[in-house]
């Protein structure tokens, strides 16, 4: 196969690193030459641990639970959470913005209409309120999420976009009135949407550790304001359950996950045709190493 022509997808990465309490955060932003945008998180650090007076699984009695796994002499690396949520000011091509759910559905036919018994369609819901846009995640229920203006079109029409396209998450699984899910109330939906307000910027509350679940992300979307058309906030939340091994103790191997914002019907054709081609002469050529 002769090679004649390549461009290449180049990205830039920015990340800023965060130490919080035990665990450090890397947190990536990579923009690629395609429009797409991709926010990273890595998590690594040191394990957070108790104590107990059992040296051997053989001496736990089968009906104590651990809240954890023992990995070491009287050392428990205790099950928990990590929740990171994004603020996503989107504003794609000026402020007023729509957020839709896009749902892949089956459509059936019969045997007098078609050979075919069923085709895909995708039917869009325009989110009018901010509880239209609470999305959990549903496997057997696809989706696609769309940040459009409805009021810049392409050239055959289309409402320009970017779209959230899920990575790594995770559910909490706290009672709702337990008070550290009070405050990280944000996890129980994936995907949030609001509209714009300065003075709402922390989903789980201007001083986490104190809050009492009054100034979070949940009560703001309660208030069911209107966002269509309207300048809006995508909020999005990256989970992760962490049961602990012995390979995380004591330092833990990075653990990285992602999501995307994907443009849709935002540029009239592939944005990388814009890119030099690299030809067969800029490659670099490869040969045997003479071992004689």
């Amino acid at each position: 196969m002769q090679i004649t022509e390549a461009r290449p997808k180049v990205t830039l990465v920015v990340r800023m690193a965060a130490s919080v309490a035990n665990y450090d955060y890397i947190m990536d932003w990579e923009f690629q030459t395609d429009g797409l945008i991709r926010p990273k998180v890595g998590l690594s650090g040191i394990l957070m641990v108790k104590g107990t007076p059992y040296d051997h699984t053989s001496q736990i009695p089968p009906q104590e639970y651990l809240y954890g796994t023992l990995l070491a002499d009287n050392v428990i690396g205790v099950i928990h959470d990590h929740f990171i949520n994004y603020c996503l000011d989107m504003d794609i091509d000026g402020e007023p913005n729509s957020f839709v759910k896009v749902n892949l559905k089956r459509h059936q036919t019969s045997p007098e209409e078609d050979s075919r018994r069923s085709y895909l369609k995708a039917v869009r819901n325009v989110a009018k309120t901010e509880k239209d846009a609470e999305i959990r995640l549903k496997l057997y229920d696809p989706s696609e999420f769309h940040v459009i203006n409805p009021n810049k079109k392409t050239k055959v029409g289309n409402p320009v976009g970017y779209k959230v396209v899920p990575g790594g998450t995770a559910a909490s699984l706290l009672d709702a009135e337990d008070p550290p899910q009070k405050r990280a109330a944000f996890t129980n939906n994936q995907i949030w949407v609001t509209p714009y307000n300065e003075s709402e910027q922390w989903a789980g509350g201007l001083f986490v550790y104190q809050s009492q679940g009054d100034d979070t992300l949940e009560v703001w979307a309660k208030r069911d304001r209107g966002i269509e058309n309207k300048d809006i906030v995508v909020w999005y939340t990256i989970g992760f359950h962490h049961i602990p091994c012995q390979e995380d103790y004591p330092i833990m191997p990075t653990v990285s996950s992602s999501f995307d914002l994907k443009p849709v019907n935002f540029f009239d054709r592939n944005p990388i045709l814009r890119m030099p081609p690299t030809f067969e002469d800029d490659l670099p050529v490869c040969k045997p190493r003479d071992l004689a």
